[in-house]
């Protein structure tokens, strides 16, 4: 019996478990007719790596709950033993609304389910704040934290009344998950009524078993990430504008670029960068695997992140790292091991980092510390994932139960 298993059989019956907010069923495989020309958002993929293990637990129903204007309409299916509930919700009235109609479908479906416990992903879209007012047994596993995010950057007038949002459900709230050490300490120190444990997201078993071919000649550089301030974009170009004379180098960004603003930055490159640049868009776990495949290293240039998949996703292929030191990233970029940290919004640390990787004799070949690479591997699996969600569960679950016991 593995230890996700074990930890499901100290629950002693079968458990339901609803999860809401955000999920990218378009990404999935199979799906129903109506559901097939979706527009593919962020892929979420942490989430569908946790939904793949828990498949596997023959005593674990899962319930997963999704809510998008998108949706042709109400619809509900299931797939490998997982109930999916597509709730279609009219355009602009959910955020006005401060997430009651979410609260109000979300419910309505939650009394059909009975569960044992809702697990809500993210502050993003209200899913906290949501879980907040409904009577069940409550967890809420963090993603990104926007009342740390507002006091590092600029936000816009959406995001801000997001953090705020963040906040009063986080007060509310008893039992949390976040994915770094830094996420943990943050939110220790300023919601100290919470109780939080810290599980890593995992990136997908492909990426563990990615079979490395690196590029050296010339350098295949690769960024995943979107096209815009926050995730660093203008300090990668700028780097690299510097770099062009230096180094024989090509870059492979895999993110959207379509925006504005992206465009606008795109445009005000030099020819001969933009020459070296191939802009990719909505590829497939496998896919990013192969692009990882034969990459040298990845820069990830952020102002701010919590835990990014991407980096995780490279850290386990075996990918050095360019990355800024800030948020979660230190947790899986060990200097000198498997990657070099920089300064965030500092184009010339960005700029020292990648010449100091391109010279050390292990990085420089695209290659890692072996002992680092199985460290990673161990701390970022699937399973070990699929375990501690499952003993979080129990932890909240249990006493509830106890409570419904006659005496």
């Amino acid at each position: 019996m593995n230890g996700s298993a074990r930890a499901l059989a100290l629950l002693k019956r079968p458990l339901t478990i609803a999860w809401f907010s955000f999920f990218p069923v378009e990404w999935l495989p199979d799906l129903p007719a109506p559901l097939r020309n979706l527009p593919k958002l962020h892929p979420a993929s942490w989430q569908r790596v946790l939904l793949n293990e828990l498949e596997k637990i023959a005593d674990l129903r899962l319930h997963v709950l999704a809510i998008r204007k998108q949706f042709p309409r109400n619809l509900a299916f299931e797939r490998h033993g997982v109930a999916f509930h597509c709730l279609k919700a009219p355009a602009r009235l959910r955020a006005p609304s401060l997430f009651w109609l979410d609260t109000f479908l979300i419910h309505r479906t939650l009394k059909r389910v009975q569960p044992d416990l809702i697990h809500a992903w993210g502050t993003e879209n209200g899913a906290a704040l949501v879980a907040s007012r409904l009577k069940y047994p409550c967890l809420v596993t963090m993603q990104g934290i926007m009342t740390w995010l507002r006091e590092i950057l600029p936000l816009n007038r959406y995001q801000r009344f997001m953090a705020a949002l963040e906040e009063r459900a986080l007060r509310r709230l008893k039992t949390v998950t976040a994915e770094s050490t830094f996420a943990v300490e943050h939110l220790k120190q300023r919601f100290p009524h919470l109780d939080v444990t810290q599980i890593e997201h995992a990136p997908d078993w492909i990426f563990h078993d990615v079979d490395r071919r690196p590029q050296v000649n010339p350098l295949r550089i690769i960024c995943i990430s979107s096209l815009c301030y926050e995730k660093g974009s203008d300090i990668l170009f700028q780097a690299l504008e510097r770099l062009k004379g230096e180094l024989a180098f090509e870059l492979i960004f895999v993110g959207r670029a379509a925006t504005r603003d992206a465009q606008r930055l795109i445009c005000s490159l030099s020819a001969e960068l933009r020459s070296r640049i191939t802009f990719k868009e909505n590829l497939s776990s496998r896919e990013v695997a192969d692009e990882l495949a034969t990459a040298t290293l990845m820069i990830y240039p952020t102002r701010a992140d919590n835990s990014p998949n991407a980096v995780k996703e490279a850290v386990v292929a075996g990918v050095p790292v360019i990355a800024s030191d800030i948020g979660g990233i230190p947790d899986c970029v060990i200097p000198e091991q498997n990657g070099i940290l920089f300064a965030p919004a500092d184009i010339t640390a960005c700029l020292d980092a990648v010449r100091t990787a391109c010279r050390h004799p292990v990085l420089g070949k695209g290659q890692v510390d072996a002992a680092t690479l199985g460290r990673m591997r161990a701390r970022l699996s699937p399973e070990r994932m699929a375990q501690h969600f499952l003993e979080i569960y129990q932890n909240v679950v249990q006493p509830c139960r106890r409570q419904q016991q006659p005496a």
